[in-house]
């Protein structure tokens, strides 16, 4: 047991540690004199039992998620149909399980990220790194992703669906794919994402009208802001434009910690969840922002260090998985904030307030931990 808890990378426990410090801190902020006060405590509790998930995940060998990988998949399907009939709705989106209490709502949607990575990395590590083939890999791979995908998509939770698609992506480009297919691919997403935009247009008011009845008009308003801005009313683009206000009001150093006034002027939704980096680049400035992008530059870093050095293709399949989540979150959190990216509910990792992803997010650097300590005995999983 020592063995293995020596071998635990400490930089990113370090990495790890400062970033709790920047949520709480944040949070505590952001949630201060409003009917959240009191979530920066529950996002310490989160946090402690996060770190001892991550650091206990090092006594466990990975390669038994690997074993088990249809298992873990059957389960994460059967969760994401059950919420749909059992679930609560949040904000439009019926994603989660209540526990009793209400202290902490389960999010099937985030564990399936988990899930996804293991099992695409054992399929993926079935070829032993010669070129997958485009009909026994990628569409096996592809028909894989696709039931969680339309699952979470039907709920509606475009965030995450939007998330299966980069790890599904991120790891055939590790995975040894093909040029040729790399090329078809990028066609088919430019042409998909000029078909839709054309079709957005050509059919605005039915699909306003569509929405509006199935009370999905939320959708509507945050694709139509990004896709169309100049003709998006202010009401509909608000959140977009106060934090891009409040973030640069923030300047160099900052207004100063818990002297934001935009972020709790009622202007900016979920300023401890979804839109906390509102908080920290208008209090902290460009100098708050550009240390906390470093932490995460940090922490991707270690873990592609971790990837390079593993004798196991299928470990480093996972630990890229989990780094090209991580990066898609921060860059598309961030980027919504700064009006670079649409609005979803794409929350920023290990900072934004939730019980359930700061839990898989630790739990994904505890597999992270699992990999870099079992790496000394390889034996491949049939």
């Amino acid at each position: 047991m020592l063995n293995k808890l020596k071998k635990l990378d400490w930089g990113i426990l370090l990495i790890m540690a400062c970033l709790a410090a920047v949520s709480i801190i944040a949070i505590h902020s952001a949630t201060e004199g409003t009917r959240f006060e009191g979530s920066d405590l529950r996002q310490l509790a989160f946090y402690g039992l996060g770190f001892i998930v991550a650091i206990s995940a090092v006594l466990f060998d990975y390669r038994i998620v690997l074993k088990i990988w249809h298992v873990l998949y059957g389960i994460g399907v059967a969760s994401l149909i059950l919420v749909y009939f059992l679930g609560v709705e949040i904000n439009g989106a019926k994603g989660w399980f209540e526990l009793p209490g209400g202290l902490l709502n389960i999010q099937p949607a985030e564990i399936v990220k988990i899930i996804l990575i293991i099992g695409i990395a054992y399929l993926m590590g079935k070829r032993q790194g010669d070129k997958l083939n485009f009909s026994s890999d990628l569409l096996t791979i592809g028909a894989f992703a696709f039931l969680p995908f339309m699952l979470v998509m039907i709920q509606p939770d475009l965030g995450n669906a939007i998330i299966y698609l980069v790890i599904v992506i991120g790891m055939l480009w590790i995975g040894n794919v093909k040029y040729s297919h790399v090329a078809i691919g990028l066609a088919a997403v430019v042409a998909g994402i000029v078909l839709f935009m054309f079709l957005f247009n050509a059919f605005n008011s039915e699909i306003k009208e569509f929405l509006d009845e199935h009370k999905k008009i939320h959708w509507y308003n945050r694709i139509n802001t990004f896709v169309n801005p100049d003709e998006a009313s202010a009401d509909n683009k608000h959140q977009s434009m106060y934090a891009q206000i409040a973030v640069g009001s923030g300047g160099l150093s900052g207004d100063g910690y818990m002297n934001g006034k935009l972020k709790n002027g009622g202007y900016i939704p979920y300023t401890y969840s979804d839109s906390i980096f509102v908080v920290i680049g208008e209090e902290f400035g460009f100098q708050g922002a550009a240390l906390l992008l470093l932490l995460y530059f940090l922490l991707i870093y270690r873990m592609i260090i971790i990837a390079f050095k593993c004798y196991d293709r299928r470990a480093s399949f996972i630990v890229i998985g989990i780094v090209s989540m991580f990066v898609f979150q921060v860059f598309q959190n961030i980027g919504m904030m700064i009006g670079l990216m649409p609005i979803t509910g794409i929350t920023l990792p290990f900072v934004s307030y939730g019980g359930t992803s700061l839990l898989l997010n630790m739990l994904s650097i505890g597999l992270v931990f699992s990999i870099k300590a079992h790496q000394e005995v390889y034996e491949l999983v049939e």
